[in-house]
Order: structure tokens, then C-alpha cells, then sequence
């Protein structure tokens, strides 16, 4: 198990995350989902690097080039709807990956606390797979841990990344002392969760964000 923050290296994706935080930006919807998509590009070429490659005969119209390419093709999985935009831009470059979709939000009650629902779950047989699961926030963990047990039943991958933009450190924690053998990728780590268990300073919801207000269940 392990997590790496892409923030610890300067690079494009900072300017991505900064975007994404800038309460005025968010504004712009087409924007604020298009960095997201970035931030999963990004997270997919890191992740790519760590893969087994094969090499493989290309012919050429002069000759034969010899490269490596993905031994195997991983599972890409999104948590309903928050993840769609980051697991789209992840599918950018894993273009060729199977695919697998669950719902999971938060079920509140009068007083305001909440349980982990999930309601939906569309998956390929994982046994032996290379899974990378997208949300774009990791707050306490818990819907994390929870949706990761329901997947594992569709069997046990190879390996295990969860790939989000932001992660409070608690949600990290939670996930790495519940779930063995998963790697976290994330852009950035805040240290805070307000009483609503949302991350601070975070981003806000990325859900709404992206698609719009709901009605809160």
C-alpha cells in the first residue's frame, strides 16, 4: 500500500487543482469539468508507468519497429456521478479498458447524519484484473471502503489504485487501514473535514459542480 501526491512534484496539474478550487472559476461548468478530465488524464499517464509492458513487432511501412506496449488492459471504474468526469478523462488514455460503474452517495437522516448507500453496480469479473477506481474526492473513506467491498466481489484484482484530485488525510487513512494491497493516487492532500465531512479547504462538491444541484436524500 502506498499514496502519491502528484502535488509534492511542480507540475501542470497543480494549475488544474488551482482551477478547480477557485470558487469564481467554478462558476464555469465547461471548465471546471474539463480540469477534471485533465487531472484524470494526468492520473492515468502516472499510473500507466507502473504497469507491465510486453514487447511487441510493429510493422512499419519501412521496416519493423519493436516497442512496449500494456501487457494487459485494467479495469476502470467510476463512483456515480462525482467520478464520471475524472474516469472520462482517464478513458482518454486507457482507451481500450473494460469498464465498471457503481452508485454510492450519502443517505442523510433528520439529524443530519448519514450512512453510505449503494444502489447500483455495473462491473466486469475483476479476478486477476488491474483495477483503478476514479473519485474525485476522498473525504472520510468510508463510501470508498464500502464500494471497494461490494466491487470485490466481482472478484479480487492484481491490484488496486484509487485515483481522485483531492484526499483529506483521514479519508486516506481510513481506506489504507481497511483495504490491503491499494495504491492512492491523488493531486493534492488537505488535512481537514468540517463537521459535515466535507474537505477543507477542498473544492466543494464536485458533483454539483459538474452537473448541477440535487435533491438532497
Amino acid at each position: 500500500m502506498s499514496v502519491i501526491d502528484l502535488s509534492k512534484n511542480n507540475s501542470l496539474v497543480n494549475e488544474y487543482v488551482s482551477e478547480i478550487r477557485n470558487a469564481s472559476m467554478q462558476k464555469d461548468r465547461f471548465r471546471f469539468r474539463k480540469n477534471i478530465e485533465r487531472c484524470g488524464q494526468v492520473l492515468a499517464y502516472e499510473i500507466s508507468k507502473t504497469l507491465i509492458y510486453t514487447e511487441k513487432k510493429i510493422t512499419t511501412p519501412l521496416g519493423i519497429a519493436s516497442i512496449f506496449v500494456l501487457k494487459e488492459q485494467p479495469v476502470l471504474g467510476a463512483i456515480l456521478r462525482a467520478g464520471i468526469v475524472l474516469h472520462n478523462g482517464m478513458l482518454d488514455f486507457f482507451d481500450q479498458a473494460d469498464n465498471a460503474f457503481i452508485s454510492a452517495y450519502r443517505k442523510h437522516a433528520a439529524d443530519g447524519s448519514f450512512e453510505i448507500a449503494l444502489e447500483y453496480l455495473s462491473c466486469p469479473s475483476l479476478q486477476d484484473r488491474i483495477f483503478i477506481l476514479a473519485d474525485p474526492m476522498l473525504a472520510t473513506g468510508q463510501s470508498m471502503v464500502k464500494t471497494l467491498e461490494q466491487i470485490f466481489l466481482s472478484g479480487k484484482p492484481s491490484q488496486t489504485h484509487l485515483a481522485c484530485v483531492i484526499a483529506a488525510q483521514q479519508g486516506i487513512d481510513w481506506v489504507l487501514e481497511n483495504i490491503p494491497d491499494v495504491t492512492i493516487w491523488t493531486c493534492a492532500i488537505d488535512m481537514e473535514l468540517n463537521a459535515n465531512a466535507y474537505i477543507v479547504p477542498g473544492l466543494g462538491d464536485a458533483g454539483d459542480l459538474s452537473y448541477g444541484n440535487k435533491i438532497q436524500h
